[in-house]
């Protein structure tokens, strides 16, 4: 008889059924719903808020290392003829203007979601935990870490309400007796916490970050920041041509500038002369003549480093000097092609400075319109060394022996077209060097009060006087006041977190058998590192001035 197959099938499908399933090679994939939700959550965090913190500290390094555009772009272009190969690189990572960057705003607009997603959540919960009584008293207070117990003659009514007492007086809140009868606040012991403080000091903390950024972005957006040379017995008027560098937020409107003016009257500037800080300045400081509209009465004013000059809701800052040669080119007639105070920018501390004379209609011997460009270094007190290795430079920079010293070019200097060029660089393209009979580049070298004659009857080059110039930053910021007032709730806030120290103490009065009342305290420091032990102490002390047969002491 065959065997019955009916049977051994049925036996397989039955173990095949019980037998587990094998598990899965890899995890199931999240549902869009329930990615966005994680990834809010990672967003909202207080770790992913405290890294973006960071992140956004470390992204502004770049900002104050590199130059920047909207600050300096003439060190910018300097900076970028000095290193062209780096150049493409730091144009394409925005390094050249770091703060209106795109990974710079995606910092920034990450860390202000962040801080407000974390702080909600946090918000209620606090506000609920504020609401809330004090847990009840725990069954075995001995086991908690701070515990002290003692014997005294007092009826334990008479304990509990000098605990009470106390406790209120050390602004502790305690628990309201209910109608719960399982509720021990009203039967024989006392719950009493404070400390809600420290997790208010959290969020106000998180809270006034939020408020620093918005005043900063309001800063950003809606003011500006601008830059201009002044030198000493000229004007500055609040106009938008007169300024050297120029950057304003998207939403600033160039019609809301300030109609002010003002004039440096006198620079007063001091260098030390001894010790190992010898040639630093050790204070500078301007007098200037300002009016806060056309109509306005002038005014007499200071302005120092720190101590600027506000006009309404603009800021006038001093923040830079340097020398003002008196060049003046003459024709070979003798008529005036240039002349006037030519800001060379300092390069070092000893103020060996770079500048430029652009002459746009000099004019020949042969009465044909020539240009000429010179450019070349300023030497407060000039010194040469010899030999190899050796060069100009400067021994001191206060005005001792200064001399000029520069390379003449004639050709053209790309003013015609109308093109936009910095006035404290020479574009060389359209340019050739002008040379001697040997055929050498023409440099051309004075002291103060010399004459130098250019070849080809070109004229000649004069160094007449020596004047000073201050450098003015101008800013608008219309958040700042509100970041202020952020920073030092934030400082608040911080100081509240670190030294608001939450902690829970209990007090149990019962009788115990002999009639005597058996007083158990315990408290619970719910900060890391705290010591409860003299408060606990103090509280035993004033309980029972003179505690009888103290039954147990844990520090």
């Amino acid at each position: 008889m065959p065997p019955d197959t009916r049977l051994d099938t049925d036996l397989d499908h039955r173990a095949s059924s019980s037998a587990p399933a094998p598990p899965p090679s890899e995890p199931p994939s999240l549902a869009p719903r329930e990615l966005a939700r994680w990834a809010w959550r990672q967003l909202t965090s207080m770790r992913t808020a405290l890294l973006l913190l960071f992140l956004l500290a470390l992204a502004a390094v770049p900002g104050s290392v590199v130059p920047q555009e909207g600050v300096d772009s003439t060190r910018v272009a300097q900076w970028q003829a000095d290193h062209p190969r780096l150049t493409p690189v730091y144009e394409w990572l925005g390094l050249f203007s770091v703060y209106d960057s795109v990974w710079f705003s995606a910092i920034y607009m990450l860390l202000m979601v962040s801080l407000v997603g974390c702080i909600v959540p946090r918000t209620r919960v606090y506000w609920r935990g504020l609401r809330a009584q004090p847990p009840r008293t725990p069954r075995r207070l001995d086991r908690l870490p701070a515990h002290r117990s003692f014997t005294t003659d007092a009826a334990p009514e008479e304990v509990l309400g000098l605990a009470r007492e106390r406790l209120r007086a050390r602004r502790y809140r305690l628990r309201r007796p209910t109608d719960d009868a399982s509720d021990e606040a009203g039967d024989g012991s006392v719950s009493a916490e404070r400390g809600y403080l420290r997790e208010a000091g959290n969020l106000v903390f998180h809270l006034a970050i939020i408020v620093v950024l918005v005043g900063v972005a309001m800063g950003s957006l809606w003011g500006f920041r601008g830059s201009v040379v002044v030198v000493t017995g000229d004007g500055f008027a609040n106009t938008l041509t007169r300024y050297d560098e120029f950057s304003a937020g998207p939403f600033f409107d160039p019609d809301d500038l300030e109609p002010f003016d003002v004039t440096i009257d006198d620079f007063d500037l001091t260098f030390i002369e001894e010790g190992r800080q010898r040639g630093m300045a050790s204070q500078f400081r301007a007098d200037v003549t300002y009016r806060s509209s056309p109509d306005a009465e002038p005014e007499q004013r200071e302005l120092a480093v720190n101590h600027p000059l506000s006009v309404d809701d603009t800021d006038v800052f001093l923040i830079g000097h340097g020398y003002a040669p008196q060049i003046t080119v003459r024709n070979d007639d003798g008529s005036v092609a240039y002349s006037g105070p030519t800001v060379f920018l300092p390069e070092d501390t000893t103020f060996r400075s770079f500048g430029v004379v652009r002459v746009p209609d000099a004019t020949g011997a042969d009465g044909e319109r020539q240009q000429i460009g010179l450019e070349g270094e300023f030497y407060p007190t000039y010194f040469f060394i010899r030999g190899e290795g050796g060069g100009p430079g400067t021994a001191f920079p206060d005005a001792r022996n200064p001399v000029v010293s520069m390379l003449a070019y004639g050709g053209d200097l790309g003013m015609d077209d109308g093109s936009p060029q910095s006035v404290y660089l020479l574009d060389k393209d359209a340019l050739e060097p002008l040379t001697d009979d040997e055929g050498k580049p023409v440099r051309v070298d004075l002291a103060l009060g010399q004459t130098v004659d250019l070849p080809d009857g070109l004229g000649s080059v004069s160094f007449d006087g020596l004047s000073r110039f201050v450098k003015l930053d101008v800013a608008e910021r219309p958040g700042q006041g509100l970041a202020l007032a952020g920073l030092v709730v934030a400082l608040l806030g911080l100081l509240g977190s670190l030294y608001v120290r939450p902690r829970r103490l209990w007090v149990r009065a019962e009788r115990t058998d002999d009639g005597r009342t058996l007083v158990s305290v315990a408290g619970l420091d719910r900060s890391s590192g705290g010591d409860l032990s003299g408060e606990l102490d103090d509280l035993v002390t004033r309980l029972s001035p003179t505690p009888q047969t103290p039954q147990e002491q844990t520090p």
